[in-house]
């Protein structure tokens, strides 16, 4: 595992590179070594490098080849003639802590590659003769988080045929031209897309904010989506989850839309809950611009925000199933936009939907309630979850229940299990394994633990476990955090 050092003001390709007293001065004697797993190649703070950097070796999963940065001073940054950083077949790569900007083509090219991290890298003004930003076709596992991307020619982020894609907590702004989104991604599986913000206010005509394509396997989730002909683009796919988002300031189009489905594939198993839909054309729409034969299933959009729409907050007109209920839609937008013959069908009911007045006529109902109990003297909380406990004795047969919604309380007496040991709760719930035993909860809140007797072999008196949850009103960005704490009486006797 050896660290190498690359200085272009003060290095030379003569020196050894292995110390900050005598660092390498350009990628090319970096690509002349033959890169070691746990290897790393640091550039040096305030270094400029006008070249490209090939990486053509492969770190493994627990000792990565890392490209990072040394030294006190502003991120060393990589201009280029072609892409930034370029790489096929590698697998176990970390980049993390420089800046790519002004490149002929994409910031960072990786083709057929695996097990790839990107970390605090900024990324501007790129793909200046081509199209591109970050860059991924075919592999497995890629990580993008904390990083910034503004001012690109073509795609933010494009990826295609990847299993295994995180997105976390990137800024991406500014993606220009006709086709571009701030993020596509086609193709791919296991995705999870979460606490970013892509804004393409400022974008010279761009096509949208957020699209992915043919996904199985999907959670996109607690982002902030601005500008563009449209929000998200989930135009086919299998499994997808969009809870708690913030999507406002699409338009351009008369077909514009914060969120959209049907046009480019079959639909399946959609869960759309709890985002802040407004400023817009369309809330949701379920279409297609041709072809009606697709597959559009299964598709539950409820307790969502639907404000300043100029169209209706769900729009569908192709056949499909599915529901619309429990949303909070502003009184001057129109609720829905449903086919005659959907209607007749009644395969897409839309039920308990109340609005913005009715829901704020409530929350000020419970405040003059809180103020006038002499007993209480602050405004009561929107949404509050109250700690949850089972104790129970090892030699119990089968599984233990319990709610863990049943004590907490919200406003506007809505309650979702959002998360669960920092996993999504599907509509199909959530199984995990924890210390002593196995836990299935769904969203509802319901939950059964099993002890597993093997893993208390041995073991006397009491142990305990806790598992941490999430919970949400199905409004946008309201949420409360608690746990749920099991103790296992490991020599009880069943009373």
């Amino acid at each position: 595992m050896t660290v190498y050092y690359v200085n272009s003001a003060t290095g030379s390709n003569s020196n050894a590179g292995t110390s900050e007293a005598s660092p390498f001065a350009t990628f090319w004697a970096v690509e002349n070594l033959k890169l070691q797993p746990g290897d790393s190649v640091l550039l040096a703070a305030g270094s400029v490098f006008n070249d490209q950097l090939d990486l053509k070796y492969s770190g493994t999963a627990s000792a990565p080849i890392t490209i990072g940065s040394y030294g006190v001073g502003d991120a060393p940054v990589i201009h280029s003639p072609g892409d930034g950083i370029h790489s096929l077949y590698a697998s176990n790569i970390v980049i993390e802590n420089i800046k790519i900007s002004d490149t002929s083509g994409a910031a960072i090219y990786g083709g057929y590659v695996s097990n790839w991290t990107i970390n605090n890298v900024e990324i501007d003004h790129t793909g200046l003769s081509k199209t591109g930003s970050v860059t991924f076709r075919t592999g497995s596992n890629i990580t993008i988080e904390n990083s910034t991307i503004n001012d690109v020619n073509g795609d933010g982020i494009w990826i295609e045929k990847f299993n295994g894609v995180t997105l976390l907590n990137n800024t991406v702004t500014n993606a220009h031209g006709t086709t571009a989104d701030a993020v596509q991604i086609n193709d791919s599986s296991n995705i999870l897309i979460s606490g970013n913000s892509l804004d393409q206010t400022g974008a010279v005509t761009p096509k949208g904010v957020l699209t992915i394509v043919r996904a199985v396997d999907a959670v996109i989730e607690d982002n902030t989506i601005s500008g563009g002909g449209f929000g998200i683009s989930a135009q086919a796919g299998t499994n997808i989850a969009i809870h708690d988002n913030d999507i406002s300031g699409y338009g351009g189009y008369s077909w514009s839309y914060a969120i959209g489905l049907g046009d480019q594939g079959n639909t399946s198993d959609y869960d759309i809950s709890g985002n802040y839909i407004h400023d817009g054309v369309w809330g949701v729409v379920v279409s297609s611009a041709g072809t009606t034969s697709y597959v559009r299933e299964d598709i539950d959009i409820h307790n969502n925000v639907f404000d300043d729409l100029s169209q209706a907050a769900l729009k569908v007109d192709r056949p499909a199933s599915g529901a619309f209920h429990d949303n909070v839609i502003a009184s001057d937008v129109t609720p829905y936009s449903i086919s005659p013959a959907i209607i007749a069908a009644n395969t897409f009911p839309a039920s308990n939907n109340t609005t913005i007045e009715e829901a704020d006529a409530l929350l000020v109902s419970l405040d003059s309630h809180v103020a006038g109990d002499a007993t209480h003297t602050d405004a009561a909380p929107i949404i509050v979850a109250v700690h949850d406990s089972l104790t129970i004795s090892a030699d119990t047969d089968g599984a233990h229940h319990g709610n863990l919604l049943e004590n907490d309380s919200s406003a506007n007496g809505i309650l979702l299990l959002r998360r669960f040991e920092g996993e999504v709760v599907g509509k199909n719930g959530l199984t995990l394994t924890g210390q002593y035993g196995t836990i299935h909860v769904d969203d509802h809140g319901d939950y059964s633990y099993t002890v597993d007797a093997t893993k208390l072999a041995g073991l006397s008196g009491d142990v305990s476990e806790t598992f941490h949850y999430k919970i949400s009103d199905g409004a946008a960005h309201h949420f409360d955090t608690d746990t749920l704490s099991i103790s296992i009486d490991v020599d009880g006797v069943l009373i």
